[in-house]
């Protein structure tokens, strides 16, 4: 039902997270992330508890291989999850229970991990990891979105997508970009793509008003002179 990327841009320390599904809202699911802290994933037959948890420990100073050998000796059901651990220095951990839902596989490389379930071929994971590395120079937002429609155009899932999300942090203690289509019946990658070029120039003032808001820039709407 899922496939996600998550990735750590090395210029930056930017974290994040692009997950898509079937069913609805996904984002608010399966996507986890913590400004210098790390990435959870968690999905396949989700329990949405695991992403908190995931990051509290790494917060604590847990590796990310140390975060899941944690959660699978704490959490119920634990054969039923996919997860993803991608710490704040760009390592990452990974597992896949055996009831995983139909096809699935984890592309795992420095700064970046791949996983999907349901796939319509084995291949989804690594085309998404190689296109997120084929842009080192870009937004991280703008190679997360790449690497969705990299999936896509390999195949993406056994069905229709239907809702996508992507999450970003940097620095603050709240998400800079929370970008969701929480259901839709037409090109949800093509959404996605628009939502985050509409938004991605806007991103850093958002955090100026919060930050410090005499030096934030105009909204630029109608009463705000």
């Amino acid at each position: 039902m899922t496939f996600s990327i998550s990735g750590r841009c090395t210029r930056t320390g930017m974290l994040g997270i692009a997950v898509s599904s079937s069913s609805p809202a996904v984002a608010a699911r399966c996507a986890h992330a913590r400004a210098g802290v790390g990435v959870v994933a968690t999905q396949n037959i989700t329990d949405p508890s695991l992403g908190p948890k995931g990051l509290d420990l790494l917060a604590a100073g847990l590796t990310p291989v140390d975060v899941l050998d944690l959660l699978a000796s704490e959490a119920n059901h634990f054969d039923y999850r996919q997860v993803v651990v991608l710490g704040a220095d760009g390592t990452s951990a990974h597992h896949s229970g055996g009831k995983t839902l139909g096809t699935h596989r984890i592309e795992q490389r420095p700064d970046v991990v791949a996983a999907g379930n349901l796939l319509s071929s084995p291949d989804v994971p690594e085309a998404m990891v190689e296109r997120f590395l084929s842009m080192p120079d870009a937004h991280l937002g703008d190679r997360l979105v790449a690497a969705m429609q990299a999936a896509e155009d390999a195949g993406g899932e056994e069905g229709p997508v239907h809702s996508v999300g992507l999450l970003v942090v940097d620095k603050v203690s709240w998400p800079v970009t929370d970008l969701r289509i929480d259901w839709s019946d037409g090109d949800v990658m093509a959404e996605l793509d628009a939502l985050w070029t509409r938004w991605k120039d806007e991103a850093d003032a958002y955090v100026t008003r919060a930050l410090d808001p005499s030096s934030a820039p105009s909204y630029g709407v109608p009463g705000d002179e």
